[in-house]
């Protein structure tokens, strides 16, 4: 509930994008994430998008299944309000309506969000660890990837040279070029030629080059877990972990002779990523290459940030006709 001295509120925000379906459950308190409970599951809504243009009927199931569950975990957590978008697979998707329907069935009002959106909303939740630095954000998913340039600092508004969201993801890169894993002979070589045009066009039309690029999503942090070589995912070694493109380099190297069965046995890897965290790492190692970056840093803030944070906003503002969100997006709240 709101605390009006404080300006306290309860918050689920929840994302569906084209490998991972998110929960987050959030104290927001004067627009800062006070404690927070994030719940992910792959459920790989974007399968064979690309070749079709639809979303598969299995695709839809797994995660209305998913967001089944996830309902009765915000039923639980009494929130004062819940925000829920689709991106890439259900931009690309002719047949989005199905599964908006499905969801309203459940309860959620679901925005299908613009790349433009989503990669502001994901600088947003991201730069309140960077106040007022210069950075360079990319959030790279499993349809697209958004990049975003700029700073941000409390009580200011949002001061981006450079938006842009580009049709290249992990799911996409492994159906359009990797006829099977471990891929083919040149398969890799021409999945990176490609990106390297996606990345090379946005860099040199930029208006900057920042000094420091922060990458979320679920390749680096599957990185940085098998960099770690860990047994077991802990977050705190992970949000902000400095990753190297030799350490991108050397990943691309072990994958590229596994089939996904023995990608899922590597140390950090999940068994329902293994199968496209080859293709993600060949877009972190394209884009770290063409920007001149030798080291990226790595963030467990991402779009469910930015959207609390908006929903915060909105909240704060309720009946206010005027308002403008910092981002310049109006979540759909129920």
């Amino acid at each position: 509930m709101c605390d009006a001295a404080s300006m306290r509120f309860r918050i689920a925000s929840i994302d569906l994008g084209t490998v991972s379906s998110r929960l987050l459950l959030a104290t927001v308190e004067d627009g800062v994430i006070v404690d927070s409970n994030k719940h992910t599951v792959i459920t790989n809504l974007g399968e064979g998008v690309d070749a079709t243009g639809s979303l598969c009927d299995a695709a839809i199931e797994r995660v209305t299944s998913v967001c089944r569950e996830f309902c009765r975990k915000v039923d639980a957590f009494v929130p004062d309000a819940v925000c829920t978008t689709l991106t890439s697979a259900a931009r690309d998707a002719k047949n989005g309506a199905v599964l908006i329907d499905a969801l309203r069935g459940l309860g959620l009002c679901t925005q299908v969000i613009p790349g433009e959106v989503e990669a502001k909303l994901t600088f947003y939740g991201v730069a309140h660890d960077f106040e007022g630095q210069v950075i360079a954000v990319a959030d790279s998913g499993g349809g697209s990837t958004e990049l975003a340039l700029g700073s941000y600092g409390a009580g200011r508004p949002l001061e981006l040279s450079s938006v842009e969201s580009l049709n290249i993801g992990c799911r996409r890169v492994t159906e359009r070029f990797f006829s099977a894993l471990p891929p083919q002979y040149g398969e890799v070589e021409r999945a990176a030629s490609w990106a390297a045009e996606q990345f090379g066009a946005f860099w040199a039309g930029a208006a900057e080059r920042p000094d420091r690029l922060i990458a979320v999503g679920g390749t680096v942090t599957t990185l940085v877990a098998m960099v770690e070589r860990m047994e077991h995912y802990d977050s705190s070694r992970v949000h902000l972990h400095r990753l190297g493109i030799q350490d991108v380099e050397a990943c691309i190297e072990a994958m590229r002779v596994l089939d996904a069965a023995s990608v899922a046995n590597l140390p950090g890897v999940q068994e329902k990523r293994a199968s496209v965290l080859l293709g993600g790492a060949v877009i972190i190692s394209e884009l770290m290459k063409t920007g001149g970056y030798d080291e990226l840093t790595v963030s467990e803030n991402n779009l469910l940030a930015g959207m609390a944070a908006t929903m915060f906003e909105a909240l704060a503002h309720e009946g206010d006709d005027g308002f403008k969100p910092v981002v310049g997006w109006k979540p759909e709240l129920s």
